[in-house]
């Protein structure tokens, strides 16, 4: 094993030095965060939109319901036919046309009615709209029940439950979706990683066998150590990568705070919901302490836990799977002859981050998330998007993090013991295309 270590400075040199590679690594913290920036602008611009509705009501009714807002104006027309006003609003360039008829009743009034646009009209507007015609009907009804219009509007008013834990601090809504998909974008990053780095293994070992200098290399060194070698190589390059991603992220970030004159700290002055007295009611926060408490929940997540449970986790599941990958580039002579293999490898990273999203959005500690995330070609990405909510009580249990590593270091074990064997007959096959029998075969050797 003394040639390993040459091996994998080898390897890790020979993509550090790529160009590409220096390129995109401090190329893309800059992308990711000018493409955050342009769709924010972008959604700003296409917010600002304002929609103008013409506006024909010939019943009696909803004379003072349609009112302007932030993105939609309505244009009444009076003494006007329907068909001049369709003219007019297609003449004027608005948006659609809301006809009300003139009936004898309000029910027959909003089932006789219409809204006229040149193409299929936006969820949004058209909800709206629903909503006031609703409204108006649920209010004639209750009326028609005795329900006088002041006590309609008592009945209307929003309700929010507030909730708290039993140490008295409030509790907030979509905290845990928040937190989960935080960690979602850690696993989505793990997969990508895989994805991104195992393909540079393969495609390596695929080079230097099709190329015949495999046959020069392993005459002075074991198959084992040279697939060992590509493998942490690889990896080291790539968290060598991720290390500069972080650096220039965080840099970014405070580049980002003196532009805009944001003070990180004064997000955490929120109400010190956490030292109240234990059986007192939190107060009803304000939107502006609403927003704080998100912003100190967000603070008060364990980054430096996270981000070093990333590395574990983006080491391990590396290693699991670009063993696989360099399995299969020496099994094959071209990459074209690699699809018949890659969708099997690719399927439980997409399993991943489909189930977890939905299992672990809704709950993420019941038995779906527990099990993919103990499972280990799932558990870098799924439990990952568990880990934000912390270790221990009210968190990921210890025993299920321990557990969960010790199976992905059995893992891969096993699977580079049983990639080692495919690798050591595939890396001299020349000239045909391997079957999963074929494969088979060889681990028997």
């Amino acid at each position: 094993m003394n040639k390993l270590p040459l091996i994998i400075k080898r390897e890790y040199l020979a993509k550090v030095r790529n160009k590409s590679f220096v390129v995109m690594t401090f190329l893309s913290p800059i992308l990711m965060v000018g493409m955050v920036v342009l769709i924010a602008y972008l959604t700003k611009i296409n917010d600002n939109e304002k929609r103008v509705i013409g506006l024909l009501n010939e019943s009696d009714y909803f004379s003072t319901d349609f009112n302007p807002t932030e993105s939609v104006s309505f244009v009444r027309f009076d003494d006007i036919s329907l068909q001049a006003a369709k003219d007019s609003t297609e003449r004027m360039g608005f948006y659609g046309l809301l006809h009300i008829p003139n009936e004898n009743n309000l029910k027959m009034v909003t089932e006789n009615s219409f809204f006229y646009t040149k193409d299929a009209p936006s969820t949004s507007v058209l909800d709206r709209i629903e909503n006031i015609f609703q409204d108006r009907l649920r209010k004639r009804r209750l009326q028609e029940l005795g329900v006088s219009t002041e006590e309609f509007a008592t009945m209307d008013s929003a309700f929010e439950l507030r909730t708290a834990t039993f140490a008295g601090q409030t509790n907030l809504k979509g905290i845990n979706e928040i937190k989960a998909f935080i960690g979602g974008g850690f696993g989505y990053l793990i997969m990508m990683f895989i994805i991104i780095y195992g393909g540079f293994v393969m495609r390596s070992v695929i080079e230097e066998k099709t190329s015949r200098i495999i046959e020069v290399i392993i005459s002075s060194v074991k198959p084992f150590q040279l697939m060992l070698g590509k493998i942490i190589g690889t990896s080291l390059a790539g968290i060598t990568q991720f290390v500069i991603w972080i650096i220039s992220g965080v840099l970014l970030l405070f580049v980002a705070f003196s532009i805009f004159d944001i003070d990180p700290s004064a997000l955490s002055n929120g109400p010190n919901t956490a030292n109240m007295v234990v059986g007192m009611t939190p107060p009803v926060p304000t939107a502006d302490q609403t927003m704080k408490l998100y912003a100190q929940e967000l603070f008060q997540i364990p980054w430096v836990m996270l981000i070093s449970f990333f590395i574990i986790y983006f080491i391990l599941g590396y290693l699991i799977y670009s063993s696989i990958y360099a399995a299969i580039g020496a099994a094959v002579d071209n990459e074209t002859d690699t699809q018949q293999f890659i969708f099997p490898i690719i399927l439980p990273l997409m399993l991943a981050i489909y189930v977890g999203f939905f299992s672990v959005f809704s709950n993420p500690h019941g038995p779906i998330a527990v099990g993919f995330s103990l499972f280990p070609l799932t558990s870098p990405i799924v439990m990952l998007m568990r880990l934000p909510g912390g270790i221990g009580e009210g968190g990921v249990p210890i025993w299920q993090v321990v557990t969960s590593i010790l199976l992905l270091i059995g893992t891969f074990i096993g699977i580079v013991w049983l990639a080692a064997k495919i690798y050591r007959v595939g890396i001299l096959m020349y000239g045909k295309k391997p079957t999963y029998k074929e494969l088979l075969r060889w681990l028997k050797y």
